[in-house]
C-alpha cells in the first residue's frame, strides 16, 4: 500500500510528524478554526497548529463551550467544526455537546488526547475509556493506533460527520502516536454525489398530491442543511401550497411569504395547528422525529410523504404512506416536472388561519408592559436586527416565542436548538456565528439559567475583539422548568435563584453592560451597543406570567371553534 502511494507522488513524500499530518488533513479538509482546551497529551497537536497558516485554535474556558462552538460552525457552514480536549475530564467534558451535535444534525469532530499507549509510567492515572464513552453520541470513533493511519481516519472521520444526517464523530490521538513520523501522504477529499431519488417513489408522490384536497408543505431541518430555499420557494409560488416550518426549519422559505402559516412552536391548539389537523396531505421536506413533533400521526388520520436524503425512521407517531429518498431539492425538482395544479385543492381555510396568526402575532408585539413580556420582545429583537442578521438563542421558554412570532428571512439566522433541549449552548453558538460571518450582526439572547452555564466564554468573545450582543433574559428563576411545575398544581419549589449584578458581571470580563428600565428602550440599545462596538451584555428584566394562559386556556378557547 506504502508503494503505490509513494509511486503516485512526483517527489518522495518525506517523514514528518503524525501531529503535523494530521493537522495537513484537516487544512486539506477545510477546517478554519479548532475549538478548545489542549491538555500535556495535546502538546505536539497544538505545537502543528500553532505552524498552521490556515487554521485558527481558539483557546475557550471550557471545553462543552467549545464543543456548542464547533458544532455551530458546522451547521452554519456544513463542513465539521472541529473541538480539542484532552483525555478524561477534558474528553468528558465534551459528552453534552456531542449530543448536541449529534442529535442536532451537526457535522463536529472532537479531537481528544490520551497517555501513551505502547508504554505508559502513569497507570491508570486520568484513563477513560473515550472511545467507547463516544459510541453511543457519535456516529463514528476511532483511536489511532499507528501514525500511518491518521490521514484515513481523519478523511473517514470528516465523510461520516457530513454525510446526511450529520452528526457528531470523533477521533483519539495518543501522545506517543501524535509524536511518530510517517511518510502517508494527506488523503484527498473524495468527490461524492447525493443520491436521487427513483422515478417510481416520484410519481407516488405525485399522484398522492394531485388527489389531496389540503396538501400542506412542512419544511424541516434537513431543508436547512443542504440549501433547498431556491427549490422549494419555486414549488409554492408555482403551485399556491401554503407551508409551516419545525423551529430548526425556519429560514429556509422566507416567513413572510404570503403562504406561510407559522411555526408549529407551540401548543396542539395554536392556530398553524389547526390548519395540520385540517390538512388531508402533508408534504414532510426534511423534518425526523428527532426534533420534536410537530403532528403525530394517527392510523386514520392525514397521510403524508417522506422527502429527505435518509429513511423515514418510524415510530409511533411517524409512519409516512410514500417515502422519496434522495436530495431533497432534486427530489422538489423532480415532483414539479409532473405535478399539475388539481381542481381538487381547496386553501380557503388556510387562508383564514393565516389571517388570524398574522393578527394575533401583530397584536402582542405593540404591548408596552414591563417587565418586558416575550412577544414585545421577539419583535423589537426583529426590528433591531438587519435581514441577515443571525440570533442564537439558549434554551428556555423564550424560545418558543421566538420560534412562533420571529419571521426568519434566511436560511440558519435563527439558530436554536429543538433536538437536545441543552441550556448553555446559546452563548458559544453566537461567539460562533461571528466568528464564521464577521461582517453580519450577531445577537445571542440567552436566560439567566442558561447564560450562568457556560458565563465564562465572555473572556474568550472579549479576548477575541469580537462585536457581540448579548441579551440576558432576567426572571431569576428556571422559567419553564417553573411554568410546567405549575402547569401540574405543584407548588414553587426549587426552581429560583439570585442572580449576580449583571453589569458588573460583564466590566470585570472586559465587556460593557447595561439594563434597560422600560420596553422602550430595547431597540435603541441594542442599536448603540452594535454601533460602538466590542462585547454587550444587556440585563432584560422578563414577565412569564402569560405563559399558563397564553400557551394554554386562551389559546384552546380561541382555536378549538375554528
Amino acid at each position: 500500500m506504502k508503494t503505490a502511494l509513494k509511486s503516485s507522488q512526483a517527489k518522495p513524500f518525506k517523514g514528518i510528524k503524525v501531529s503535523d499530518l494530521m493537522v495537513r488533513c484537516l487544512e486539506r479538509e477545510g477546517v478554519r478554526f479548532i475549538f478548545g482546551i489542549p491538555g500535556e497529551e495535546n502538546l505536539d497537536l497544538l505545537e502543528s497548529i500553532r505552524k498552521s497558516k490556515t487554521i485558527r485554535f481558539i483557546l475557550t474556558r471550557h471545553e462543552q463551550a467549545a464543543g456548542f462552538m464547533a458544532a455551530t460552525v458546522g451547521r452554519l457552514t456544513g463542513c465539521a467544526g472541529v473541538a480539542l480536549a484532552t483525555l478524561g475530564p477534558g474528553a468528558t467534558n465534551l459528552v453534552t455537546a456531542a449530543a448536541f451535535a449529534q442529535l442536532g444534525g451537526m457535522p463536529m469532530l472532537m479531537i481528544t488526547g490520551q497517555k501513551p499507549i505502547k508504554k505508559s509510567k502513569q497507570g491508570h492515572f486520568q484513563i477513560v475509556d473515550v472511545v467507547v464513552m463516544m459510541r453511543p453520541l457519535t456516529k463514528y470513533t476511532k483511536q489511532i493506533v499507528v501514525g500511518d493511519y491518521a490521514p484515513f481516519r481523519v478523511r473517514e472521520a470528516f465523510r461520516i460527520a457530513e454525510e446526511e444526517r450529520p452528526g457528531a464523530v470523533h477521533l483519539e490521538l495518543p501522545e506517543d502516536v501524535a509524536a511518530e513520523t510517517s511518510a502517508v501522504p494527506v488523503i484527498e477529499k473524495s468527490l461524492s454525489r447525493r443520491p436521487i431519488a427513483e422515478e417510481k417513489s416520484i410519481r407516488a408522490a405525485v399522484e398522492m398530491i394531485e388527489k389531496a384536497k389540503r396538501p400542506l408543505l412542512l419544511v424541516g431541518a434537513a431543508s436547512n442543511r443542504k440549501r433547498t430555499s431556491r427549490m422549494l420557494r419555486q414549488f409554492v409560488d408555482r403551485y399556491g401550497i401554503f407551508f409551516f416550518d419545525t423551529q430548526m426549519g425556519q429560514g429556509v422559505i422566507d416567513s413572510r411569504h404570503p403562504y406561510y402559516l407559522g411555526n408549529a412552536a407551540l401548543t396542539e391548539f395554536d392556530f398553524v395547528h389547526c390548519a395540520i389537523r385540517r390538512a388531508d396531505l402533508i408534504i414532510n421536506a426534511g423534518h425526523d422525529v428527532i426534533e420534536k413533533p410537530p403532528f403525530l400521526m394517527e392510523p386514520t388520520g392525514q397521510r403524508v410523504i417522506h422527502i429527505d436524503f435518509t429513511a423515514a425512521a418510524v415510530d409511533p407517531v411517524y409512519f409516512p404512506q410514500c417515502e422519496v429518498i434522495g436530495d431533497i431539492a432534486n427530489s422538489i425538482w423532480q415532483i414539479m416536472q409532473h405535478l399539475k395544479k388539481s381542481k381538487n385543492w381547496d386553501f380557503a381555510y388556510y387562508k383564514k388561519i393565516k389571517g388570524l396568526l398574522d393578527e394575533d402575532i401583530k397584536s402582542r408585539s405593540r404591548d408596552s408592559r414591563f417587565p418586558m413580556i416575550p412577544q414585545r420582545l421577539v419583535a423589537d429583537v426583529r426590528k433591531a436586527m438587519p435581514e441577515d442578521g443571525i440570533v442564537a438563542l439558549d434554551n428556555g421558554i423564550y424560545k418558543i416565542w421566538f420560534a412562533r412570532n420571529y419571521p426568519v428571512y434566511e436560511e440558519n439566522t435563527l439558530l436554536l436548538d429543538n433536538a437536545l433541549g441543552t441550556m448553555g449552548a446559546g452563548l458559544p453558538a453566537a461567539i460562533a456565528a461571528k466568528l464564521v460571518h464577521p461582517k453580519r450582526e450577531v445577537l445571542g439572547v440567552v436566560g439567566d439559567g442558561g447564560f450562568m452555564m457556560n458565563s465564562q466564554e465572555l473572556e474568550t468573545a472579549v479576548r477575541l475583539k469580537l462585536n457581540l450582543v448579548i441579551l440576558i433574559l432576567r426572571d431569576d428563576a428556571y422559567g419553564m422548568i417553573q411554568w410546567k411545575q405549575r402547569g401540574l398544581g405543584f407548588p414553587d419549589f426549587g426552581l429560583t435563584f439570585k442572580n449576580p449584578d449583571f453589569i458588573a458581571y460583564a466590566q470585570s470580563y472586559g465587556a460593557h453592560g447595561s439594563k434597560i428600565s422600560k420596553a422602550d428602550d430595547l431597540i435603541p440599545r441594542i442599536r448603540a451597543c452594535q454601533k460602538k462596538g466590542g462585547v454587550h451584555l444587556i440585563d432584560v428584566p422578563m414577565d412569564y406570567s402569560e405563559n399558563e394562559k397564553i400557551l394554554n386556556v386562551d389559546m384552546k378557547n380561541r382555536t378549538c371553534a375554528l
